[in-house]
């Protein structure tokens, strides 16, 4: 009869399932911060260079990962589709991740490579010309607008206070690596790394 007591008193119920909840989420997460695969950047990964962080945040600011993950989940129609499946520590020095389960369009977390710069500004300009059935917009401005290179140094400082192994060096001569550069190139920049680190390409 206890039970009936818990289920009539709503309060002292959504307490309990509050603390279930938060005991199982812990379960789950807190073992994961010890796991070296977790935490530790797998071989040969390097933080972004100024242009592919600046085509990162412009792809986030664009809603890029609204439509498109970057999650290949262990799966085998998933892994024949995209390729090898994501591992945490090919994305440690990523904040924020973009993972995520939303496939309005393919997954992009591969993509690094598959095409050619200029198939991905043709794509960007016009998604129809070289996919017809596609429903993804046009991003025509990312042609015109440059990059405010002075807000760069900012952004890779944040970084590394997070523990992105930026230098000192690398903060002063970021602002003059993305000078005039085009958000097209950095958008693409960033997008032709993706995998890569995985996929070898």
């Amino acid at each position: 009869m206890q039970h009936e007591k818990i289920e009539k008193n709503v309060g002292l119920m959504a307490v309990l399932i509050a603390l279930a909840i938060s005991f199982g989420g812990l379960v789950e997460i807190v073992p994961l911060f010890f796991q070296k695969d977790t935490t530790e950047p797998i071989a040969g990964l390097t933080p972004l260079t100024p242009v592919q962080l600046e085509g990162r945040d412009i792809y986030i600011r664009e809603g890029c990962h609204n439509c498109h993950s970057q999650m290949i989940r262990p799966l085998r129609a998933e892994v024949e589709r995209y390729g090898p499946y994501s591992q945490a520590g090919e994305l440690v020095y990523n904040h924020t991740f973009q993972w995520g389960s939303k496939r309005t369009g393919p997954d992009l977390a591969r993509v690094g490579g598959r095409y050619s710069d200029e198939w991905h500004k043709a794509h960007l300009f016009d998604p129809r010309s070289v996919v017809p059935e596609s429903n993804m917009p046009r991003f025509n401005w990312l042609f015109e607008d440059t990059i405010n290179s002075a807000k760069t140094p900012n952004k890779i400082r944040a970084l590394q206070s997070l523990g992105v192994p930026y230098s000192d060096d690398d903060i002063a001569k970021s602002g003059e690596q993305t000078e005039g550069v085009k958000e097209i190139d950095a958008l693409v920049a960033y997008l032709q790394q993706l995998g890569t680190i995985i996929t070898g390409r």
